[in-house]
């Protein structure tokens, strides 16, 4: 990851110097990893109103008008920062369709609560495609580079994955959720964490999401 590292390090400083493509080339970085992380804290009753994808590009938006503020200078620093503003959007959401300032700081320690549970399925996640660094930091550059890999898989490789690992549902379940039959699912899984270990690999050498 040292290569990832230092890229990421080099966009931020050519962002703060007024660089918009270094800009806009660091933000894409943190795409699918801002779009897995709304998607596995997003409550699933509200998951039809508002599409994960659109919470990410609202944190980015968020992100571009409060960079100036940013004082980070390193990828662990700015994935941190990128978090607690992932946080704040989506709990601005959940305001929005469910519930009243009254609840916010119930949900907003709920959030906290989901993003624990989140971190421990994508650990789980990085060990099963052979990937558990032990330091935390690193770990979580390892969750962007995750994420980076399952938003290039075909769109049911991913899905299976997701519904299987993240979400904890049974073959049987998946199988229903996914409208085919259990044996299906089975086979489907296996070939999605063959090609998911690919793309983790391929990533680690490249060092590219």
């Amino acid at each position: 990851m040292t290569g990832t590292t230092t890229n990421v390090a080099a966009l931020l400083q050519a962002f703060r110097a007024g660089d918009g493509e270094a800009g806009d080339r660091l933000l894409r970085r943190f795409v699918p990893w801002l779009k897995l992380r709304a998607r596995l804290q997003w409550e699933s009753r509200l998951q039809a109103k508002l599409d994960p994808s659109d919470v990410a590009q609202q944190a980015l938006l968020e992100a571009v008008r409060a960079f100036p503020q940013f004082r980070g200078d390193s990828e662990p620093e700015f994935i941190a920062w990128l978090r607690q503003i992932l946080v704040r959007t989506l709990a601005h959401e959940v305001r929005r369709y469910a519930g009243t300032q009254k609840r916010a700081v119930a949900r907003e320690v709920s959030f906290e609560q989901a993003w624990s549970r989140s971190s421990q399925r994508l650990g789980e996640m990085l060990a099963a495609t052979g990937t558990s660094p032990s330091q935390h930091v690193v770990r979580r550059e390892q969750e962007v580079l995750l994420a980076g890999a399952l938003d290039r898989l075909p769109e049911d490789y991913r899905e299976v994955i997701i519904l299987r690992h993240f979400e904890g549902l049974s073959h049987d379940e998946v199988a229903a959720r996914l409208g085919r039959n259990s044996g299906a699912v089975r086979m489907l899984w296996v070939r999605a964490l063959a090609r998911l270990r690919q793309e983790v690999e391929q990533a680690k050498v490249t060092g590219s999401e």
